[in-house]
């Protein structure tokens, strides 16, 4: 099975539709899908659920559907660096479903294992608990939180081999391979790709059978989202 495309527009055009639950890598601008990124933008679809650590910044990642009105409700830990982000929300014109940051991450990953929820003591006696279940174990009270699957799955690696088995950089790593594993149908953009076999088995982050389609994207911008220098 060839999983290789051309490019991002080449990946996403018979796969993206209005109305789609989407997960998307990343942490702040570390570890996004620049590509997928921009080619879901001029895909032009609309009505989109977007589950991420965050939307990234007003120019870049995210934040350019969100400027594009391309997205309907977030599903996020954090809306700081994105003016846009939190314009619409309090504006009322994006919804945002906020959630705990290890919660979001355990969302996914549950979802990825078919999983349907879980319980946590996170967020108990706050707003994130209303209108959920709660049960006491060892005397003391968690919430149910519902697990989350998405129609398609956007992610960065650093290197993949034909079969889509992935290696992530460092910190990079963060989101992605719970979104992966999360998504229907996952697409991963890359900066290497090599043959199949040539990874070490033990090098591996994220199997094959995760990934439907490869997008090599070499020479990604990798934006740094504040920038702090010494004089």
């Amino acid at each position: 099975m060839n999983k290789l495309y051309p490019d991002a527009h080449a990946a996403l055009a018979d796969i993206v539709r209005d109305g789609q639950t989407l997960a998307v890598g990343g942490f702040g601008l570390c570890g996004i899908p620049e590509a997928l990124i921009g080619a879901l933008r001029d895909s032009g679809a609309k009505q989109l659920t977007c589950i991420s650590n965050n939307a990234g910044v007003d120019d870049f990642g995210l934040g350019q559907l969100l400027v594009t009105r391309q997205i309907k409700k977030m599903i996020s830990s954090y809306v700081g660096e994105n003016k846009e982000f939190e314009r619409q929300y309090l504006t009322g014109e994006l919804e945002l479903e906020f959630t705990p940051q290890g919660t979001l991450a355990e969302k996914l990953r549950a979802g990825g294992a078919g999983i349907p929820a879980f319980f946590t003591r996170t967020g108990v006696g706050t707003v994130v608990a209303e209108g959920k279940e709660v049960r006491e174990f060892n005397g003391v009270p968690h919430i149910l939180e519902p697990s989350l699957t998405a129609d398609l799955a956007l992610i960065k690696a650093w290197k993949a081999d034909e079969a889509g088995n992935l290696v992530f950089n460092m910190t990079a790593r963060n989101f992605n391979p719970l979104c992966a594993m999360a998504g229907r149908v996952t697409v991963v953009e890359v900066e290497t790709l090599v043959e199949t076999g040539s990874l070490d088995p033990d090098e591996i982050h994220l199997p094959g059978i995760y990934v439907d389609r490869i997008v090599v994207n070499a020479t990604p911008e990798k934006r740094i989202e504040q920038r702090t220098v010494r004089n």
